[in-house]
């Protein structure tokens, strides 16, 4: 009994392995893809340069991209030689300074705003 279920163990492990082996693919598939690869120059030789350099593909017009940096130009968001990068841009806040601290002295009577190291984070009631 030993030897008849060994066996059919040892020929499915062979049939899965063939099944496996039949899948790849084929040489001329191979073939195909590198003969493709070579003509979109994604083969490098020697000590050429590894990985290939893609070429830089845009979707835009020379006119569009323009047309973008004078609008980031306009807005200010381009900086010249050794100024801030990025640009600081200015925050825009609907309330007032005293409106903030008067929100945070609220925040801090209910106990929501503690400081220190003391019940980091806040337990929220």
């Amino acid at each position: 009994m030993n030897t008849f279920r060994l066996s059919v163990l040892a020929l499915s492990m062979a049939l899965a392995g063939a099944a496996a082996h039949a899948e790849g693919k084929t040489r001329e598939q191979v073939r195909a893809e590198l003969m493709e690869a070579k003509a979109a120059g994604l083969v490098t030789y020697g000590e050429q340069q590894y990985p290939v350099d893609l070429p830089n593909v845009s979707s835009k017009t020379r006119q569009q991209v323009r047309e973008e940096l004078d609008a980031a130009r306009a807005a200010g968001l381009v900086t010249y030689g050794e100024q801030d990068y990025p640009p600081a841009l200015p925050s825009q806040s609907d309330q007032t300074r005293d409106q903030t601290v008067a929100e945070l002295r609220e925040a801090r009577l209910r106990g929501q705003m503690k400081s220190g190291e003391l019940d980091y984070p806040p337990a929220v009631n």
